[in-house]
């Protein structure tokens, strides 16, 4: 017997031949092949071809070795034999079967596979004698019948992952190597070959198409369906996708299934897993062909979203996870790997496993959200430890963990809010620990029910008072976490009931605690003190304290922290836009107020318990802008977000909506919505006086100026903002004196705004109209014109009535008025119309777009042109232009085009 060696080659990439005794080549009897193996797999009716994934399996026909690589059911059989039965050039089929782990049969097939094809000639290469082992001249013999080909063979190994044996890969790569151009080899598997692929991926000789690109798209999922006679919306095939990762035999199996449905659709989106023909394919594929410790760790990890092998023995109580879930990752057995050490199963896998796991092991399922709950709170991942403990009911344990991480807070700063009211919202009353009150107390609070969340708040602190220095361990939070928990809810409280000295005593509290905390957690939580500083903020701002509130919500912006204090930021940003308003800074208030509304829309839907305090700001300074259609829209959007009682919200909803409802003439219904209809346990001093404000102007309105004068005396004479407006009221009552009095007793200098010192300066000037110096009041007039026009604050002028027109209509006022607050003189070149009606205060409000429709009419475009220009429909431009029409009280285009000049809009 003569022995064939093949020495290493000086190449150390090259693979060498394995050193094996050669025995004669002599034929199997034609009998012994199963030549149904040979054959290209049939196609189901219902089959879909991928074009993309075809036009990446043609890259196989420039690289020696392609990969089809995925777990059972993930279609890569009918993929390649209908990609191959395309093919021009000869394809060589072979399926692989278990009986070929041996290389003597395994070789057997693959020569006969390539003679039946015409691809080796008669005689040119023999056959293995002995089952267990290959004659090396035989493979030699092999690869040089190939590599002479002058058009290369593809040969197809499906079921490659039945081939076990190292040394069937060693020859595989040897004859794949020295073939050259002449093989082109293609393996079908669900494992990864024992194969050097880094090799083969580093010089570009490698396709690879594995699970994520098998995986179906929502849009190939639906063309799928149809196949099987069912329509589904691509917004259902996306769900579908997203529960079977886009698992061909799912999708084929849920298919069929909806087929004897009567409700296909419904069928496919609410199906059970477990008690469907994907259970059984899984069942039977996958878990039963595992080894009892695979099993055992499969069904143990199905309660788990994700997992790593550490956690995975801790629900198994052995040390064996990390080698089992290598092998399954490797085999392709539905387990996905996350990279970091982590691992998750396919979802119907996991829904399929769950249930299996109720029936194998009865009961066993709460003792492991146990066990998982507490060797996640160990490492640290809160979000899961919360999971777990609720699915266990064990919820003292849970509420423990949240107070302990100190992450109550995130109760209200809209990131996870909705999912730990609702999965807190599951606890039942046998839950009494510290923790489980407190969490129900920011739950309720969060919510914004205040009688219960008080009633539980305080219940909390009465049994943390009454327990020992140490907690039960495991169950109840560290004390200090637990009490600066306290101490923010005490704040949110305060703030809602209106009562500034509680929210001072929370916040000493909180000071005194903060040291007894871990700095580490400190920081981990920036929404704490963000929350903290904003609840302050906003109880001194109630009491009229601007400076300390000020002072406080700035604190908020300095904290460093992302996503967590977006909503303390847009809270406390909102409430400073409110300071500014009050204190007349339109411009400030405006910028803040966007600002605010730009920090909510980061994090998506409003909160469960909103304010839209920076819409409402937004509002007020449209009114005094006199842009009242969006002052209205501004506070529907606030009226929308508001689920609030907090008491400053509602008193500047109360303002702005009075203010326009005073604007438009219904002093009645300003009166009504100027009670902001929450009462604080301490009064407001600017809440009663813009309210008292409102009432007295609407009893100046109907002709009572001395009930609108007695009102005034509830109207606080230390806020600049409330001060003036009661001296506008005072001067238009007839009364001068009084008025041009109470300015002298306030100081506007410094912190006041336009907003206050546009009106003092135009109720001096309606004074020193009143008694004859002309010169004072133009001179007054001048400087409030000059302060507003910053602001474009008109609503001072249109309040003083008319005694202020024909100031404005002389020079030099009128230069002062021109463009903002009166439409600009006739352009150079246009004669001014003798006898027309004098011009308004303020220009007519239109929209941007009914601007951008009344502009290109001016230039003389039909509708048409006017609705191609701005890609719009013409039924679009008409009722622009309709509405144009009606708010310059005009009838034609060319109408509307010289009154709106004439008012300064064009």
């Amino acid at each position: 017997m003569v022995s064939a060696v093949t020495e290493t080659p000086e190449d150390p990439q090259e693979p060498a031949l394995p050193i094996v005794p050669a025995v004669p080549c002599a034929g199997p009897p034609a009998d012994a092949l199963l030549r149904s193996r040979f054959a290209l797999p049939a196609r189901p009716a219902t089959f879909l071809r991928r074009q993309r994934l075809v036009d990446h399996l043609d890259e196989a026909l420039r690289t020696p070795l392609t990969l089809l690589n995925g777990a059972a059911g993930a279609g890569k059989t009918v993929l390649a034999a209908d990609w191959a039965a395309g093919l021009r050039q000869p394809v060589v089929w072979l399926t692989v079967e278990a009986a070929d782990r041996h290389p003597g049969v395994f070789w057997t097939y693959v020569v006969e596979a390539l003679r039946a094809r015409g691809a080796l000639a008669p005689g040119a290469v023999g056959f293995p004698a002995d089952a267990s082992r290959v004659d090396g001249r035989l493979l030699v013999a092999l690869a040089a019948e190939l590599d002479g080909r002058e058009r290369p063979v593809v040969l197809v190994l499906d079921e490659y992952d039945r081939v076990t044996a190292p040394e069937v890969a060693e020859q595989l790569e040897f004859v794949l190597h020295h073939a050259g151009r002449g093989l082109r080899l293609v393996l079908v598997t669900r494992t990864e070959p024992l194969l050097p692929l880094h090799r083969y991926r580093v010089s570009g000789e490698l396709t690879e198409i594995r699970a994520a690109e098998l995986a179906f798209t929502p849009e190939e999922a639906v063309t799928l369906l149809g196949l099987h006679g069912l329509s589904l919306p691509v917004q259902a095939a996306h769900a579908l996708v997203d529960r079977t990762r886009g698992w061909a035999a799912g999708l084929r199996l849920s298919a069929l299934a909806a087929q004897e449905s009567a409700d296909p659709e419904r069928y496919l989106k609410e199906f059970e897993a477990d008690r469907s023909t994907i259970a059984d394919f899984l069942l039977a594929e996958v878990l039963k062909g595992q080894t009892e410790e695979a099993q055992d760790l499969l069904l143990r990890v199905s309660v788990l979203e994700r997992f790593t092998p550490e956690l995975a023995d801790a629900l198994t109580g052995r040390s064996d996870a990390e080698p089992i879930l290598v092998g399954l990752h490797r085999a392709n057995a539905f387990v996905e790997h996350l990279g970091h050490s982590w691992y998750r199963l396919h979802p119907l896998f996991g829904e399929i496993l769950r249930a299996h796991l109720r029936v194998r092991l009865p009961g066993l399922e709460p003792e492991l959200h146990r066990r998982a709950a507490r060797w996640l709170r160990r490492h640290g991942f809160l979000p899961e430890t919360l999971a777990h403990g609720a699915a266990a009911s064990e919820w003292d344990f849970a509420a423990g963990a949240l107070i302990d991480d100190l992450s109550i807070g995130e109760f209200f700063t809209g990131l996870r809010s909705g999912d730990l009211i609702r999965l807190f919202s599951r606890m039942g009353p046998e839950a009494r620990s510290p923790a489980t009150d407190l969490v129900r107390a920011a739950r309720d609070l969060a919510r914004c029910d205040l009688g219960r969340g008080l009633a539980r708040l305080r219940r909390a602190e009465e049994r943390l008072a009454s327990e020992g220095p140490e907690p039960a361990p495991d169950l109840a939070p560290g004390r200090a976490a637990a009490q600066l928990s306290c101490a923010l809810l005490e704040a949110l409280a305060a703030r809602l009931t209106g009562c500034p000295p509680q929210a001072e005593e929370a916040a000493r509290a909180a000071d005194e605690l903060r040291p007894e905390v871990s700095a580490q957690l400190l920081e981990r939580h920036p929404e704490m003190p963000a929350l903290l500083l904003t609840h302050l903020g906003s109880a001194r701002l109630w009491a009229g304290r601007f400076e300390e509130a000020r002072a406080a919500l700035t604190a908020v912006s300095q904290i460093p922290g992302g996503a967590s204090i977006v909503l303390p930021r847009e809270d406390s940003l909102g409430h400073l836009a409110l300071l500014d308003y009050l204190n007349g800074w339109l411009d400030r208030a405006e910028r803040r107020a966007l600002a605010a509304v730009a920090e909510a829309e980061r994090v998506g839907p409003p909160r469960v318990c909103g304010s839209g305090i920076g819409q409402l700001v937004l509002a007020a300074v449209a009114v005094d802008r006199h842009e009242l259609s969006r002052a209205q829209s501004l506070l529907d959007e606030a009226n929308r977000l508001a689920v609030t009682r907090d008491p400053v919200p509602a008193a500047g909803r109360a303002l702005a909506a009075a203010r326009l409802l005073l604007v438009r003439g219904d002093a009645r219904a300003a009166v009504e919505a100027a009670d902001p209809s929450v009462a604080g346990a301490v009064a407001s001093p600017w809440a009663a006086g813009h309210e008292a404000l409102v009432a007295s102007a609407a009893h100046l309105a109907e002709g009572r100026p001395d009930e609108a004068t007695e009102v005034l005396r509830r109207v606080p004479g230390d806020l600049p903002t409330c001060a003036v407006e009661a001296a506008a009221i005072q001067v238009a009552a007839g009364r001068a004196g009084a008025a041009v009095e109470l300015l002298d007793g306030i100081r506007t200098e410094g912190r006041a705004g336009p907003g206050v010192t546009v009106r003092a300066a135009l109720v001096r000037a309606q004074a020193a109209h009143g008694a004859g110096d002309t010169a004072t009041a133009r001179r007054l007039v001048a400087q409030a014109l000059l302060d507003a026009r910053r602001e474009r604050l008109r609503r001072p002028f249109l309040d003083t009535g008319a005694w202020i027109r024909p100031l404005l209509a002389a020079a030099p006022l009128d230069e002062l008025a021109a463009g903002w607050l009166r439409p600009g003189r006739p352009r150079h070149g246009e004669p001014s119309r003798a006898g027309s009606p004098p011009a308004p205060l303020v220009a007519v409000e239109l929209s941007e777009r009914e601007r951008d429709v009344l502009e290109r009419v001016a230039r003389m475009m039909s509708t048409e042109e006017v609705a191609a220009d701005l890609y719009v429909s013409v039924n679009t431009v008409k009722t622009h232009l309709k509405s144009v029409y009606r708010k310059l009280a005009v009838n034609r285009r060319g109408e509307a085009v010289r009154r709106a000049r004439d008012l300064g809009v064009l």
